[in-house]
């Protein structure tokens, strides 16, 4: 692959710079989807997160967990702790976060918000939510290429460019669901659009940290791939699931997280 080729002749920063760049601009994609005259049916929003979940649930194994397991094969340790305790630390790290930022879920009353109580706008506490789950997603795609940065033979250049287009992939209805709703607050389209795209912002941020990371220590490698696989594995759990089910449109949602679970596991073990 040309794309590949080209990518490889870079420095492992900027790549992971360069692969969160990408999901950012699939975020501000659907953030677009403002700017259309009709808005989204709710059946159409529950696939559309059914399948963020799907493919979010496929790149942890396949992109994360798999890899941190085959890497920890000749460690010290047995090959499933670093998996063990990257997955369960992932996991309490967005714990953390849920219980200290200031956030709102789709389609709930802003009294309902999580986080530290604060008066700011429902519009504000929305972007906060999908901005949330954004942060161990670009940590995924910076974890992956430089895991492909320290030569272990179970992480390719492929497989971290396949991860990049399937977190991009799944960015799209993301930006989606968080500019529309913020058009039924009142909000113009021009502000939808640009709060909608900002909560894209923190991945080329967290892609960078963690292309960074696993540099500069490579021990922890491992652990930073399952670490990554945990905190999305928080977000599927809490957060898209229980939205694509709530609307009355169940089985539709399920769908749509068995195709995306479809698209990501094609595009991995395809790609990868």
């Amino acid at each position: 692959m040309d794309l590949v080729n080209w990518l490889g002749q870079l420095h492992p920063i900027t790549q992971a710079f360069l692969g969160t760049m990408f999901t950012w601009f699939m975020t501000a994609a659907g953030a677009a989807g403002v700017f259309l005259s009709r808005q989204p049916k709710r059946k159409t929003m529950d696939i559309m997160l059914g399948f963020a979940a799907g493919v979010m649930i496929a790149a942890s194994f396949w992109s994360l967990l798999a890899p941190a397991i085959a890497m920890s094969e000749d460690g010290p340790v047995p090959s499933w702790v670093p998996a063990l305790v990257g997955f369960l630390l992932g996991a309490i790290f967005l714990r953390g976060l849920d219980m200290v930022l200031p956030h709102l879920h789709l389609n709930l009353p802003v009294e309902e918000a999580e986080g530290v109580k604060t008066n700011g706008q429902r519009s504000i506490l929305l972007v906060s939510a999908i901005t949330l789950h954004n942060i161990p997603e670009g940590l995924a795609v910076g974890v992956a290429f430089g895991a492909v940065a320290a030569g272990l033979p179970s992480a390719t250049l492929a497989g971290a460019v396949a991860l990049a287009i399937g977190i991009g992939i799944q960015n799209f209805p993301e930006g989606l669901a968080v500019s529309m709703p913020l058009r039924r607050e009142g909000l113009s389209r021009a502000k939808c659009f640009m709060y909608g795209q900002m909560s894209g912002v923190v991945e080329p941020m967290a892609g960078v940290l963690g292309a960074a990371l696993v540099l500069i220590a490579r021990p922890i490698l491992p652990y930073a791939l399952a670490f990554a696989a945990g905190a999305m594995i928080f977000v599927v759990v809490e957060e898209l699931i229980p939205e694509s089910q709530t609307g009355g449109h169940s089985d539709a949602g399920t769908m749509g997280a068995i195709i995306g679970f479809a698209v990501m596991m094609t595009l991995d073990v395809a790609l990868g």
